[in-house]
């Protein structure tokens, strides 16, 4: 019986699937951790010592010697052996808003198909807020440097970052109305125009628009990966909030509200679990508070901005312990079978990201 090969087998896998390596774009004094660059290079250095437990490393950054000899300092010589450096200019670290986003094909191929694409979004800073353009490029620049063993695919014609999707590898996408349709990102096009492109990029047959939940602070306008997130057997990690007095609550009650609502394309209910609300943390710029009166800046601290690993989830901590083990426990409900790892992200969050905003994911084989 003859079987032929689907003209398109190319699918949008889930972060849990195989994968090669993590990338991290690092930090330096040219970009905006300048005042905590310590504190943050610190940070750096532990995420990178938990992913080479693990996987591979694929480190983006201008200053290679200093990099190369802090990561020597902190590393064994076997998980140094996992990471692999190139050095380019950057504007700053987000590594999930311009790294590339993965395609791998489903089907058994003849050995000139290259399996993976790795698709080249346009990244302008989040809508024009910020300098982007060397960031912008830095995909290009690794393919060319030969980082990549996969077909890069242009599509700087869109704006799209990588923390405003989530997949389900299975054919369903979700995304945030708020940031997809947000200013300075892919006007004119309407939500419908949009839909039916996200379709035709990750061949999804399935998008979840989701209208709530964005966090004071935020940024991004709304990414997905700050407030829900996917995990195996249709389940979603969502982030709550019980607290009334919160400015965020009727917001976040109304996405439990959407969540409880929608189906998976099979036409079942999905399994939910309740991440925390961290108490909210203000920015006093000489120091971090969690004082209600303050007059700071509030920060978008959340616990659903976790990273899995092969073995492995790195969740963000915020110094709260009851809460920190709250979202451990429902986190490793969701993933029973990989070590569950916090690392403070009170530094991160001073930039208005967390872990997985940090970080970009590569499946396996990505790399030579």
């Amino acid at each position: 019986m003859h079987h032929s090969i689907l003209p398109c087998d190319f699918a949008l896998p889930a972060e849990w699937e195989p994968q090669s390596a993590i990338m991290l774009t690092w930090p330096h004094g040219g970009t905006d951790w300048k005042p905590y660059l310590r504190q943050i290079t610190n940070t750096y250095l532990q995420l990178a010592d938990i992913i080479t437990r693990y996987e591979d490393l694929l480190v983006v950054t201008p200053i290679l010697e200093s990099t190369q000899r802090m990561l020597a300092e902190k590393l064994s010589e076997g998980q140094m052996s996992r990471v692999h450096l190139y050095e380019m200019d950057t504007n700053d670290t987000w590594a999930r808003d311009h790294g590339p986003i993965s395609m791998v094909s489903r089907g058994r191929h003849n050995s000139h198909v290259i399996p993976i694409h790795l698709l080249d979004f346009k990244f302008n800073g989040w809508g024009e807020k910020f300098a982007w353009k060397k960031d912008n490029a830095i995909n290009l620049q690794l393919y060319y440097q030969g980082a990549f063993n996969a077909a890069l695919e242009n599509h700087q014609g869109f704006v799209l970052e990588g923390g405003s999707i989530e997949s389900d590898g299975k054919g369903t996408l979700f995304t945030t109305s708020q940031c997809l349709l947000a200013p300075h990102r892919n006007q004119p096009f309407t939500r419908e125009n949009i839909d039916s492109q996200l379709r035709n990029f990750f061949h999804v047959r399935n998008v979840v628009w989701l209208d709530h939940g964005n966090l004071v602070g935020d940024d991004t306008d709304g990414h997905i990966d700050t407030i829900v997130r996917v995990a195996p057997h249709d389940t979603l990690l969502y982030v709550g909030c019980d607290d009334a007095e919160d400015e965020q609550y009727e917001d976040f009650q109304a996405l439990e509200k959407q969540l409880q609502k929608i189906f998976t394309y099979e036409g079942y209910p999905y399994r939910l679990l309740k991440l925390p609300m961290p108490d909210a943390i203000y920015d006093e710029g000489d120091r971090l508070t969690t004082d209600k009166n303050s007059k700071g800046d509030r920060l978008p601290a959340t616990y659903a901005n976790f990273l899995i690993l092969n073995g492995a989830v790195i969740y963000p901590t915020y110094n709260q312990p009851e809460k920190d083990e709250e979202a451990k426990r429902q986190i490793q409900l969701a993933f029973p079978d990989r070590d569950v790892i916090g690392v403070d992200s009170l530094t991160i969050i001073r930039q208005h990201g967390s872990i997985h905003c940090l970080t970009m994911q590569l499946p396996e084989g990505a790399i030579k």
